[in-house]
């Protein structure tokens, strides 16, 4: 496929490309361009026009081609859910709620933005009885969206649909490893009519291109999902032009279960929840602080239901568990589980890779806070580290051991337990009774600590994306 600049397809300057893989047969699926900087360049020209174009055009003629975007979507679901699970091993159980909610993402944005209203202030200070002071939202400019590999059309979709709501023009950088499905998404709202001067999309180097971005006087904003390191370099190098900056980063979120727990639900929902993705999403439960008393039982229900669990195709409507991004994902996977299990920990089933990027579920049990594990390394695969506890301070002091903070779950019967560890867990959001493997489109989603700064969702991205002006009329009723 190309890439899109000024609403055409396509290639790199230079003439370079790279390949994509399906990611659980290793096969050739196509190429994307390697844009150069003059590529980039290019596009962020146009995107200065296109600022200008979008932030005149009203918003009600803005939500109605962002609404035409979801129907478009919508009516595609099948091929996109198909091409979704091909290109990232994704199962395809997973991959059509995923469009679904890519198509839902845009529909909600563009209703929100209809009914974003400013504020008037009251005459509370002495002295301002006789003016009027009312804020309205304008657009920031050129958004520069970039996305990860793991949720490509529901993340891209939430960066894409938000900035364009809020009157930006947004240049798109997909991840390199499945590009695809973004420029599909694409060229399905090029076709719903955003002007191609609104809307560009890049293929290439992350380190490049997002770099570019990130120094680039041409961009306003960068709206990020990605690793904590790759967030870091960028909030550096965005600094350099003070931009606005939106960060969702890494997670190695805790999943605290009680002695006192519905313990079906419980194992239930942590093996679903490190399953789903094939242990690839960001706020899956990573660590599993389990009550000392009720720890083996749950490890021997956790081996029994993890045994369950189908491998195969991801198009098999019977496959569980789905391929990892790439045959180096699934390498770095077992190189966490061989340090964690050098420092101490016990494994319990699974540990290896098959098939190339296919990593079996995996338990490590005996896991202690001096392993890096339990803290800070974030392993990205199905695999389940289990951390022992024996009070409700242990288990607030280990699961905030950590320097991520992105969301948690808590498995107790008891309400006044559960709403007190979840006020003292450091992270952005709190499962009660489910796994932290959740998001819905309106929530303000993002994380404490190093999992990120701002938060991305309906209800509050909009605002996120537009400068807030005053209009002062000083002694209007005088």
């Amino acid at each position: 496929m190309k890439m899109f600049i000024g609403g055409q397809g396509v290639d790199a300057s230079g003439g370079k490309v790279i390949s994509v893989l399906n990611s659980a047969t290793q096969e050739f699926m196509d190429t994307v361009p390697a844009a150069s900087a003059a590529d980039v360049d290019r596009a962020l020209a146009i995107a200065l026009d296109g600022k200008r174009i979008w932030a005149s055009t009203p918003q009600y003629e803005r939500s109605r081609i962002l609404q035409r975007c979801a129907d478009m979507i919508e009516s595609r679901k099948g091929e996109l859910a198909t091409h979704l699970s091909n290109e990232m091993g994704k199962i395809i159980r997973e991959s059509r709620p995923e469009i679904e909610c890519a198509a839902q993402i845009f529909r909600g944005y563009a209703e929100f933005a209809n009914h974003l209203y400013g504020d008037s202030m009251p005459d509370y200070q002495y002295g301002s009885e006789r003016d009027i002071i009312f804020t309205r939202y304008q657009p920031l400019g050129v958004v520069a969206c970039i996305s990860p590999f793991n949720y490509p059309a529901e993340l891209c979709s939430h960066k894409i649909a938000s900035a364009l709501a809020a009157g930006n023009a947004a240049v798109v950088k997909p991840a390199s490893d499945n590009p695809l499905i973004i420029l599909k998404l694409i060229e399905i709202c090029l076709e719903a009519g955003v002007p191609g001067e609104v809307l560009q999309c890049v293929t290439g180097s992350g380190e490049a291109i997002g770099a570019q971005l990130a120094t680039s006087p041409s961009v306003d904003a960068i709206t990020l999902t990605g690793s904590t390191e790759v967030g870091i370099s960028v909030a550096r190098a965005a600094a350099s032009t003070l931009k606005h900056i939106s960060l969702e980063l890494g997670g190695n979120d805790p999943l605290i279960v009680y002695d006192d727990a519905d313990m079906e639900l419980a194992v239930e929902e942590a093996v679903r929840g490190r399953v789903q993705c094939a242990g690839q999403t960001c706020c899956a439960p990573k660590r599993f602080i389990v009550q000392n008393s009720v720890k083996a039982e749950f490890v021997e229900m956790a081996l029994a239901r993890i045994g369950q669990v189908k491998y195969g195709s991801p198009l098999d409507e019977a496959t569980d568990l789905g391929s990892l991004i790439s045959v180096r994902a699934a390498e770095v996977t077992k190189a966490h589980v061989t340090r964690s299990i050098e420092q101490g920990a016990k494994l319990l089933c699974g540990g290896h890779v098959f098939d190339h990027s296919y990593f079996e579920p995996t338990v490590l049990d005996d896991v202690t806070l001096e392993m890096d594990v339990a803290t800070d390394l974030e392993i990205f695969g199905p695999v389940m580290p289990i951390i022992g506890f024996d009070t409700m301070e242990d288990a607030i002091r280990i699961a905030n051991a950590s320097r991520f903070g992105l969301q948690g779950g808590v498995f107790t019967r008891d309400n006044k337990k559960a709403f007190q560890t979840a006020q003292a867990l450091e992270c952005g959001g709190v499962c009660i009774n489910a796994s932290g493997n959740f998001r819905n489109v309106d929530q303000p989603f993002g994380g404490w600590k190093m999992s990120g700064v701002g938060r991305e969702g309906i209800n509050i991205t909009l605002k996120e994306l537009k400068h807030t002006k005053s209009y002062i009329m000083k002694g209007i009723f005088a």
